[in-house]
């Protein structure tokens, strides 16, 4: 009997001895696990230089794909077909919705872009009761996914604006809803899952 108690006293001395150790070194044990949260991204959301390198003679474009949560631009090269006046701006802006539908490059999806537009998906010239510069989707803007959407807007204002020196376009759908005014802002830009999808109507006007 003296024996085990002996024996019991030694390990409880030892389990003091430990706990007096994790004390000072400033380590507070605890039972509750503890949430650190997720861990930090380590995607670097940018292609090496040389490794942008068009497949074609084209006009070098910024594209907004999504990569970290966000939008982040990457250049693309497209091809226009020769056109004028309102149906060039309707080509490049069918070109540019091309870019969007493609699945990244080999490079681009190890520096972590993604896109959330899927085809098909077309765009034509604004109608004749539409505010100037209006485009036309095949698919009503609002059925489009926040992220998609938000891809779809800033990439139209950075390259085909409604008016020169904004980040508005003017999107409507296939139907007889009137076209809405879609501003690419900096919360757009780094909340495109949480962005509003639905823009003012803009007065409607005679379109060029």
């Amino acid at each position: 009997m003296r024996g085990r108690l002996g024996r019991a006293a030694v390990a409880l001395a030892g389990l003091l001895a430990l706990g007096a150790g994790a004390a000072g070194c400033g380590i507070r044990p605890t039972s509750v696990p503890v949430d650190a949260g997720p861990a930090p991204s380590r995607v670097p959301c940018e292609v090496p230089d040389n490794a942008v390198t068009p497949q074609f003679e084209g006009i070098t474009v910024e594209v907004y794909l999504v990569c970290g949560a966000q939008l982040v631009t990457t250049q693309r090269s497209v091809r226009i077909p020769e056109a004028k006046g309102a149906q060039d701006r309707v080509r490049f802006a069918q070109a540019l919705l091309d870019e969007l539908i493609v699945q990244p490059s080999g490079d681009e999806k190890d520096a972590g872009f993604a896109t959330e537009v899927k085809g098909p998906l077309t765009v034509t010239a604004a109608r004749k009761n539409d505010p100037a510069g209006a485009l036309r989707l095949s698919r009503n803007p609002e059925d489009l996914s926040a992220l998609a959407l938000s891809q779809v807007v800033c990439t139209y204002a950075e390259n085909t604006p409604a008016a020169p020196g904004t980040q508005q376009v003017v999107l409507g759908g296939p139907g007889e809803d009137p076209a809405r005014g879609y501003t690419c802002t900096s919360e757009m830009k780094s909340r495109p899952d949480s962005a509003a999808t639905l823009g003012d109507i803009p007065r409607p006007t005679r379109s060029a």
